[in-house]
């Protein structure tokens, strides 16, 4: 099997639009096989992300690496070392409520971004599980968010942040337009 550098190369060589297709493909294979296709990426597990669109309102699924922490998900949004957020940031940042799947297994989550010491732990967690991740922020202009996915314990569904506008930190970048680019909701890693 080919090493988690490797991975990070050749995903940062497909670019955001290839990364676009290949997670188009990824999701019907996972759901289909329960996640035995499509579920890995090296040695990282990959789970679907289900979120809210921010301009349609139409639900959009993504195949995510993430790290599992006790009963929450963490998702680092470097998009393949692609300068472009992934489409999944963007709509987390607008609406905090998502689903994700797991295998066959579906949980309704609430997104949040990590800050300080808890980002520092989690991004040495996630690079620890897959070494790419340090490849992908020596690529990258701006900094990559770490989002931690917690299960919802009441089933309600969060409303849209009001301080989210403010927030700085989802997807900081110095190419505002990268940033105001328009993003698919099949943007991987």
């Amino acid at each position: 099997m080919p090493g988690d550098h490797f991975i990070a190369k050749l995903s940062n060589s497909m670019g955001a639009r290839g990364l676009r297709w290949a997670g188009r493909l990824n999701v019907p294979l996972y759901r289909l096989s329960g996640g035995r296709v499509g579920g890995k990426v090296g040695d990282g597990p990959v789970l679907l992300l289900t979120t809210t669109g921010r301009r349609s309102g139409q639900p959009r699924t993504a195949p995510v690496l993430y790290l599992e922490r006790g009963e929450a998900m963490i998702l680092i949004d470097t998009n393949g070392g692609n300068e472009k957020l992934p489409g999944w940031s963007h709509n987390l940042k607008a609406m905090p409520a998502a689903e994700v799947q797991i295998g066959r297994r579906k949980v309704e989550v609430t997104a949040r971004v990590a800050r300080g010491a808890e980002r520092e732990q989690l991004w040495r967690a996630c690079n620890e599980q897959y070494e790419g991740f340090d490849d992908y922020v020596e690529w990258l202009e701006r900094t990559p968010s770490v989002w931690v996915l917690e299960p919802t314990g009441d089933g309600g569904t969060p409303q849209r942040d009001p301080g989210a506008e403010e927030d700085g930190d989802v997807g900081t970048t110095r190419e505002s337009a990268a940033a105001a680019a328009d993003t698919s909701p099949s943007d991987t890693i």
